[in-house]
């Protein structure tokens, strides 16, 4: 499957501006909002923290798959994609996982 058909089966991130991937203390390290360019990446981070409740070497190998020809990219090309490099990092080189907290989007309650 391509990643554009895997995406669709994945939960919705309506609702959610933004989530903020935390370090093992609960330091933010980045922030992946939700907007174009990145609300692919929000939907794959979202679906990892739903089934597992955070990014570890597990998880982090399920969200290659989800991010499917996009992976082989990443590998090909390191830095193209940091959020498909960063999941490499955890998976394939031992790197801290990741907690991560849900932002919700608050201009709806206007």
């Amino acid at each position: 499957m391509k990643f554009a058909d895997i995406l669709a089966t994945l939960p919705t991130i309506d609702g959610i501006a933004a989530l903020m991937l935390l370090d093992a203390a609960g330091e933010p390290l980045q922030r992946l909002d939700n907007k174009p360019g990145t609300a692919g990446s929000v939907r794959v981070y979202h679906a990892l923290v739903k089934r597992f409740g955070h990014i570890d070497k597990a998880a982090a190998r399920e969200g290659l798959a989800l991010y499917a020809e996009h992976t082989d990219d990443a590998r090909a090309h390191p830095g193209k994609h940091p959020n498909i490099d960063r999941l490499l990092a955890i998976a394939e080189q031992d790197a801290p996982g990741l907690r991560v907290r849900i932002v919700l989007d608050d201009s709806a309650e206007a």
